[in-house]
Parts: C-alpha cells; sequence; structure tokens
C-alpha cells in the first residue's frame, strides 16, 4: 500500500463565520478572508508538503472554489511549486475537474508540463467535481458526465499524438490544430485516476483500467472495489489492489490520546464539508436517478450521512472521532494503532493499493501537522508498503 499525503489547504479563520450563515461554500463572501493571513497559510501548507519527500510519502492535490474548506483553486499551480520543492515522491492530481474545465486542451498542455517538470512523476486524476462546483463554473449538471467523458478522451489523445496536429470536432469542444507542446515523460501518457463512490463508477473505472479512488467514504468503497474486480474479469484481466485507493483522516501520536487528538481536530473538515447552502448540494441531474432515489429514501440530511460497519447511520455534523473511526473515516492512535487499523480495513476491502492520507486539517497546528507526517511516514507507511493483499496473505499460508 503506498501512501499520498494531502491537505485541502483550508482557510479555517473564517469557519465560525460560515457555520454561523450556514454556508462555507459558494456564496460565502470573500470579505471574510485576510489576504495576507491566506498567503501565511498557503505557504505554511506547502512546507508540509515538501516535508513529505524527506520522509518518503508521495503527495496528492487536489481543488475547489469558492470556498473556505479549500484554497487550492488550482491542481496544476499548487504541484507546479511542489514539483520544484520535491525530488522522489510521486505527484498526484486527484483532481481536475474536466466537466467544468472549458479547455481540455489546455489541461492536457498544464499536465504534459507538469510532467517535465517534475521528472515523470506525474499521476493524472481526471474528476467529474463536487455538486456545489457547479453553480461557480455555471455547468450544465444533466450533462456532466457526457462533457466529462469527451474532455476525458480529447486529453488522452492530445497526450498521446505526436506525428503532427489533430483536429476535433465533438458534441462540446472543437479544435482546429491540436498540437500541444512539451509532450509528457511518461509514455504513451502518465496514469490516469478516477474518483467515485458507485458500483457505476467502479465498473466505468475497470473498462479504462484507471485507478479508482474514493475520499472519506466508509462503506460505499467496497461495492465499487467489487464490481471494478468483477468487470475486470469479465474483460479478461485481473485487477490487483493497485487500481483501488481510498482516503481517510488519519492522526498519529507517540500516545493513543494524542493520535486521537489529532484526528479529532482534522476531523474538523469532515464536520464543515457539508456546509453548504440546501440549493447547492444536489443539482438536478448531477446524480443518477438510482442515486437520488437513495438520497431521498435517507431523508433531508442525506448528504450529510454515512453509515458505521453495522449500517448505523453517523451525521459528519456532530460525529465523535470515534464514530468517524468506525466509519472508516478516520485511523487514529499510535502507530502501532493506525498499522492495525489499515490492515483490518485492507482485509475488508479485498486489497486496497493506495492510502490517500488526509494528515492537516483545519485548526491543526503547523507542528502538529508536521510530526503527524513524519511519524507517518517514518513509522507507519514503510510497513503499509510490505502490506499483502488478502489474497497473497492466504497464498503465503
Amino acid at each position: 500500500m503506498r501512501t499520498w499525503y494531502f491537505s485541502e489547504m483550508a482557510y479555517h479563520p473564517a469557519w465560525r463565520k460560515g457555520l454561523d450563515r450556514g454556508s462555507l461554500r459558494v456564496n460565502f463572501p470573500n470579505e471574510n478572508v485576510d489576504p495576507a493571513e491566506a498567503g501565511q497559510l498557503l505557504n505554511r501548507y506547502l512546507d508540509e508538503f515538501a516535508l513529505c519527500d524527506d520522509v518518503g510519502l508521495d503527495i496528492m492535490v487536489n481543488e475547489h472554489h469558492s470556498t473556505a474548506t479549500c484554497m487550492t483553486v488550482s491542481v496544476p499551480m499548487a504541484l507546479a511549486v511542489i514539483a520544484r520543492e520535491t525530488k522522489k515522491a510521486r505527484l498526484l492530481t486527484l483532481g481536475n475537474p474536466i466537466a467544468n474545465r472549458p479547455d481540455p486542451v489546455r489541461v492536457a498542455e498544464e499536465m504534459a508540463w507538469l510532467d517535465c517538470l517534475s521528472g515523470g512523476r506525474l499521476e493524472m486524476g481526471l474528476v467529474k467535481g463536487a455538486p456545489y462546483e457547479i453553480a461557480p463554473a455555471n455547468a450544465n449538471p444533466g450533462r456532466l458526465m457526457r462533457r466529462y467523458w469527451e474532455a476525458h478522451d480529447l486529453i488522452l489523445k492530445a497526450l498521446t499524438t505526436h506525428d503532427g496536429p489533430f483536429s476535433w470536432e465533438g458534441e462540446y469542444f472543437q479544435y482546429r490544430a491540436v498540437n500541444i507542446w512539451p509532450r509528457p515523460v511518461q509514455q504513451p501518457h502518465p496514469p490516469v485516476w478516477m474518483t467515485g463512490m458507485s458500483v457505476a463508477t467502479g465498473v466505468l473505472a475497470a473498462e479504462h483500467g484507471h485507478v479508482v479512488g474514493t475520499l472519506l467514504s466508509g462503506g460505499l468503497a467496497k461495492p465499487m472495489y467489487e464490481a471494478y474486480r468483477k468487470r475486470a474479469r469479465e474483460l479478461g484481466w485481473e485487477a490487483g489492489a493497485d487500481r483501488m485507493a481510498y482516503a481517510a483522516i488519519i492522526g498519529v501520536g507517540q500516545t493513543r490520546e494524542e493520535g486521537l487528538r489529532r484526528a479529532d481536530i482534522i476531523a474538523d473538515y469532515v464536520r464543515t464539508s457539508p456546509v453548504v447552502a440546501e440549493p447547492f448540494t444536489n443539482p438536478p441531474g448531477y446524480n443518477s436517478i438510482g442515486a437520488n432515489v437513495a438520497m431521498l429514501k435517507a431523508g433531508p440530511r442525506a448528504h450529510r450521512m454515512i453509515t458505521d460497519r453495522n449500517g448505523v447511520s453517523v451525521d459528519h455534523r456532530t460525529a465523535t472521532v470515534q464514530q468517524f473511526m468506525d466509519t472508516d473515516t478516520v485511523f487514529a492512535g499510535t502507530p502501532d494503532d493506525v498499522f492495525n487499523q489499515l490492515q483490518a480495513f485492507n482485509t475488508r476491502m479485498g486489497g486496497v493499493g493506495h492510502l490517500l492520507f488526509f494528515g492537516q486539517g483545519g485548526h491543526l497546528s503547523h507542528q502538529d501537522a508536521k510530526e503527524n507526517i513524519s511519524l507517518f511516514g517514518r513509522e507507519v507507511a514503510p510497513r503499509l508498503r510490505e502490506l499483502a493483499t488478502p489474497e497473497q496473505a492466504v497464498a503465503a499460508e
């Protein structure tokens, strides 16, 4: 299991005001930002990313817009800085919300440029984007996935065509001459990742051979992984653990109490993430009919609910750190505690090759974040790299 550190690079000083207004996304005015303080935080977060290279962790960056929960507004811009400050870490863009981007060829250029800058260390996440991104992008949610797949195909064609310009006349994008410079170091293109939480996404990811990742999704992950493996077998290949990724909050400490304290602070990101005005939570057409039926059955708080391993619903807004641990959203404690928890999780999921380590969030201090990264990188990650899949463990017995 490889570990990828990430942080949403939040502007947490404004969270209290956003919570009082009932929305931290889309319609929360930026008068609540102190630009100088934002700059100090961004530089601090980038220092924490750079530390990962020293302790043997890979790095993941995502982006969101019009929100106090995440100041990373551009994956390529953040990774350009990180690529210059690191030498060994693989760099994952998870993700690039290509369904909302107006110019997929520009995305292909940015990805190729980053792959060259980093010496071939890029992993390329092409994602749908969160429902809250629809309004800021002025996107049509009903056509989002058709637009996504056209952008996906165009980006891969741009990255892999080396014999001169080609034209593209699609439903959403038209280009007379596509001919990106430079081309990527990795051939035919950097590895591609997708995100999702559904069986349908697992099937689609398997059909393309992409890595599929799911973020803080608890029990939704296993059916998606199983659908991926089943579809891969139908297509004549066996999907290994390296095709599966999972994001979780992790707090590590020299004592169990210290690890739990750190995880509890980081988990404030999960508690605040669903705080958004109701019109932006589920734009018409964004989710499938099946997903909407499930949410209607779950009730008006469905977008902020998750079930634990016993099927009990947990509200992200009010969950304790132990409740988050029961949903596989959080792993916390000493290095031994965290390793044992992740080992059990790996077995339950049938093998997960990538752990997306949410190691800083909200009010967690710079010192705490550095210690969390260092302790995990030195005492947990090396053991995870040797972690066998359930099939390997059985074969070895």
